[in-house]
């Protein structure tokens, strides 16, 4: 028999999200950014569904092949930009847009060879301090890129933002100032809005927004979950109870013995660990539905099985469905508990989990 573990990935629900960026900023194109494989709702299966997009955002070469081998045509950015000089041919190959964001990439494109010319984002350091050039930077920088006959010359100018999930925070402002004033008379179309700032920051829209997440229903806005700003999630997490033993008062449940049983009950055992991509962090009281009914994990999570708490639930069966998390309930509530956040735990299912689309 197979194992009863699966992750329905909701079309639907990733076509209504890109739906909401486009309100959300109707004079914006929208890249949908489908890196780490669709944010681990599989990168074919949520591209097709996006076909809608103005172009796909991705952070691996390997990425943009297999969407052009699926025969989506849409303009592909490699985000993280490329990494060494014989990647070039294969941007030209795919037709594949590249971010620039350092001297390094530069003098690459200086010494290529003749060919097809390659558009470039300029990527710009305006705070995140990880990937982009210095604001004082910015003007030698385009300048370069500018004069490359192997460039073509509708460079983009971006940044991206470390704060944006915090609609008050003055860290946004200061980085939307400090773009501004980097590329003030410099031609090109700007692109600066994440996910958050896509759902928070209105003047960070421009003529790209970049959403991820919100793509795929999920929100990293302290104590929100997607279904607050209208998005719905594009995942349903579920396996199947295995067992429900009987066990007594004082007894402990699992490895290192962590939870004691406060009196006798039914402890319900479900397919699933964090060999599935399920959290070992998950503590105990961390939600989970059960046949539709509201229950909690008790003991560590293990690699293939966790336990779960039954005495709310005294008709459960070995058989009923165990909902980790979906619709009904939003990742981000077993993302906070874990210590984390919903994006991870979407790109953390392995691949031993069955994948259906609904």
């Amino acid at each position: 028999m197979a194992r009863p573990t699966s992750a329905s990935i909701h079309t639907d629900a990733l076509r209504h999200n890109l739906a909401q960026a486009r309100t959300r900023a109707p004079h914006s194109r929208v890249m949908a950014v489908v890196k780490a494989d669709g944010y681990g709702h599989g990168l074919e299966r949520v591209a097709r569904a996006l076909e809608g997009a103005d172009a796909f955002g991705v952070a691996a070469l390997s990425d943009a092949d297999r969407l052009r081998a699926a025969g989506l045509s849409q303009p592909i950015v490699l985000l993280s930009g490329f990494d060494e000089a014989d990647d070039l041919p294969q941007l030209r190959r795919l037709g594949v847009e590249t971010v620039v964001h350092h001297h390094s990439q530069i003098e690459m494109l200086e010494q290529a060879a003749d060919g097809e010319p390659i558009r470039c984002w300029l990527k710009i350091d305006t705070g995140m301090h990880r990937l982009g050039f210095a604001p004082e930077q910015v003007r030698e920088a385009y300048a370069r890129l500018s004069a490359l006959a192997g460039v073509a010359g509708n460079i983009v100018l971006m940044n991206h933002f470390a704060s944006s999930d915090e609609f008050d925070k003055p860290q946004t402002r200061a980085q939307l100032q400090a773009f501004a004033e980097s590329t003030a008379g410099l031609d090109g179309a700007r692109s600066l809005a994440n996910s958050a700032a896509v759902l928070g920051w209105p003047d960070a829209h421009a003529d790209w927004i970049r959403p991820g997440g919100a793509l795929y229903g999920i929100s990293v806005v302290e104590g929100t979950t997607g279904a607050d700003f209208g998005l719905r999630p594009a995942m349903t997490l579920s396996t199947r109870l295995i067992a429900v033993n009987r066990v007594r008062r004082g007894e402990r449940i699992g490895y290192a013995a962590t939870w004691e049983c406060p009196e006798d009950m039914n402890v319900g055992v479900a397919a699933i660990g964090y060999g599935d991509g399920y959290p070992r962090a998950a503590p105990s009281g961390t939600p989970v539905l059960v046949g539709g009914q509201a229950a909690q994990v008790i003991g560590r999570v293990s690699m293939d099985l966790m336990t779960i708490d039954l005495r709310g639930i005294p008709d459960a069966r070995v058989g009923d469905p165990v909902l980790l998390w979906g619709p009904e309930l939003p990742v981000e509530r077993i993302a906070e508990v874990s210590g984390t956040i919903g994006y991870e735990l979407t790109c953390s299912i392995t691949r031993r989990v069955r994948f259906v689309e609904s």
